[in-house]
């Protein structure tokens, strides 16, 4: 979306700017072709994914939350809603963790947070639910927060459950691109979780264009303008 509306601006400029048509034509090409290319979207996915610190291993202790946040839904070839690809990834390492808590920990919950932003015929957290029992994880064991829009809202409605119950140790996993704002919005509500990552996006550099590389540069954009949206929300006092 956020590289759509780049596109529309360039074309609005190159209707009203006539005299500037090749100029705009020139930057454009050359803007996307450094995206699609991979070449800017590397140092975009780097600036995004930077600061996010994860844990070397997890440690659990008593009684341990496991809190894993959404990252859409899709339908697959026969009409089925899943998980997208982030989110698979991101119930993999959360069984994994789950694996190993139970192993050690007196109780470990899973939190999902994760609603329905793109509007389909369920919240995320209510489609990862059947993902993350395949993979092990006790359905007694398991929390839904299926409200939440956006990340500062996961964190939001997250740390309102965690406040309900006494937890000794708290984890946080999602992706490596979303880890750094995820925390800027957990660290707001007063809670300070050991970030685990899922997974990390890289471009892939070249001269051919590739769309995965457009893909990762609109997720790069999305995180690190909702970091500076976060930074100017505190400073005037809106968060």
């Amino acid at each position: 979306m956020i590289l759509f509306t780049l596109l529309a601006l360039f074309f609005a400029a190159f209707l009203l700017l006539r005299r500037l048509r090749s100029i705009i034509a020139i930057i454009a090409l050359t803007l996307f072709w450094l995206l699609s290319s991979g070449w800017l979207t590397a140092p975009l996915l780097a600036w995004a994914q930077h600061g996010a610190c994860p844990v070397a291993r997890a440690t659990f202790a008593g009684h341990t939350a496991i809190v894993m946040l959404g990252s859409g839904t899709e339908y697959d070839d026969h009409d089925r809603l899943i998980p997208k690809r982030d989110a698979i990834a991101r119930i993999e390492k959360t069984a994994e963790l789950y694996a190993g808590c139970t192993r050690v920990a007196t109780r470990c919950d899973v939190i999902v947070s994760g609603g329905n932003p793109q509007r389909h015929e369920a919240t995320e957290a209510d489609t990862y639910l059947p993902w993350l029992l395949q993979r092990g994880v006790a359905r007694n064991d398991i929390v839904l927060e299926n409200r939440s829009l956006t990340t500062y809202e996961n964190a939001k409605f997250v740390v309102t459950i965690l406040q309900h119950v006494h937890y000794d140790s708290l984890i946080l996993v999602t992706s490596a691109h979303q880890m750094p704002r995820a925390l800027l919005d957990f660290h707001r509500f007063g809670s300070f979780p050991q970030p685990v990552i899922s997974n990390t996006r890289r471009a892939q550099t070249g001269v051919l264009p590739r769309y995965i590389n457009l893909v990762n540069a609109n997720i790069a954009l999305h995180e690190l303008i909702g970091i500076a949206q976060f930074h100017v929300y505190r400073a005037i006092g809106w968060f």
